[in-house]
């Protein structure tokens, strides 16, 4: 099979898989410690359904949240080898390994001091915002996230509702050198059509650097199936321009 995989159904293009993503770096799939995946059978389960739309790698990233989810690298990475044994031993064909999805709140400021941040690939940190309101210091944040080294990637731009209509809040974090990973199931239509519309202008104008599935449980795997016919993903694909299969 190709790098892009396409069939054509009524002369409308339609993506195969996902294989020419590769990585996949955005899930929660380490069962019960966020609200991703409840149980190690429905772990494996998404693991299994990943593989078959031809992921080849994971990096599963559980929520670092100080009211909701206190997990703590040993936390998640003892999660990791519970997991990464099962499927070892079931032999799916696929790696995964661990980071996490930092929330910008006053205990993700000190651990960036600390500096005991889960990491992907070459010292990438994932981290998200509140949706409710637009943060205060994602400046120094940021600043103070490049300053001790590492790279940032900003996690589903497109589901900030409060910057939906405000593009130049987007442009000022790509001049500031922050990454950009966008939902695939956000071009589903999985939360809103001011979050799908938002996502295909990040794609026409160029910034997108990553995406992901964010994989909660079986409903996004659905999800994101159907996101295989929309034509800005396609584009994006064919743009060369996703940086996954460099993680």
């Amino acid at each position: 099979m190709g790098l892009f995989n396409f069939f054509k159904s009524s002369d409308k293009r339609i993506l195969e898989d996902l294989s020419a993503v590769g990585t996949d770096i955005h899930s929660h799939l380490i069962p019960g410690i966020d609200d991703g995946s409840k149980s190690i059978e429905e772990s494996l389960k998404l693991v299994n359904e990943l593989c078959e739309l031809g992921y080849k790698k994971i990096i599963t990233t559980p929520h670092i949240m100080t009211d909701y989810y206190r997990n703590t690298p040993e936390i998640i990475l003892s999660g990791l080898e519970k997991l990464k044994k099962e499927i070892e031993e079931l032999k799916i064909p696929i790696e995964i390994e661990a980071a996490a999805e930092y929330y910008l709140d006053h205990a993700f400021i000190q651990k960036i001091e600390e500096g005991k941040l889960l990491t992907l690939g070459d010292n990438f940190v994932l981290f998200e915002l509140s949706y409710l309101s637009p943060p205060q210091s994602i400046e120094t944040v940021i600043f103070n996230l490049q300053t001790n080294g590492y790279k940032t990637i900003l996690a589903h731009p497109e589901r900030y509702t409060y910057w939906n209509n405000n593009f130049e809040a987007y442009e000022k974090l790509k001049d500031r050198d922050v990454f950009f990973q966008l939902n695939i199931n956000s071009l589903s239509g999985e939360y809103s059509p001011m979050t799908q519309k938002t996502a295909e202008k990040l794609i026409q104008n160029n910034m997108i650097d990553f995406v992901g599935t964010d994989c909660h449980g079986i409903r996004h795997i659905e999800r994101l199936r159907k996101a295989l016919e929309n034509k800005h993903l396609i584009q994006l694909i064919e743009s060369g321009k996703l940086l996954n299969n460099k993680m």
